[in-house]
């Protein structure tokens, strides 16, 4: 799955850098850059260009590998949940539970103040 999503995210980057160099093109070889045709082409070939690389930045940015400045990063909790738990859990048989099963059993585990 990461390996599709390798490939799409290149693939997106990759038009977004084409449709950005055909504004390029339009812009400096146009013999009449103000003409409504030519404005509206570029307009769209940028538009085009800020859809096909937002894709990726949202990716990245959902992936946590894009930091956004001036914004304070908080642990997703369930890192934070898994971090913050005692001993592993284990199973019948000794063996070690996952930590989405692990996750689940400390959500499901009543808390303190509703057992009294």
């Amino acid at each position: 799955m990461k390996k599709e999503l390798g490939l799409l995210n290149i693939v997106c980057v990759l038009l977004g850098i084409f449709f950005i160099g055909l504004a390029i093109w339009t812009a400096l070889f146009s013999p009449q850059f103000f003409t409504t045709d030519v404005l509206f082409f570029i307009s769209v070939c940028l538009v085009m260009a800020l859809m096909f690389v937002a894709i990726p930045l949202l990716y990245l940015q959902s992936e946590g590998r894009l930091p956004i400045p001036f914004t304070k990063r908080s642990p997703r909790p369930e890192v934070a949940q898994l971090a913050a738990s005692g001993p592993p859990l284990l199973d019948a048989r000794g063996r070690a539970v996952p930590p989405d099963v692990k996750s689940m059993m400390a959500r499901m585990k009543p808390k303190e103040s509703e057992k009294t």
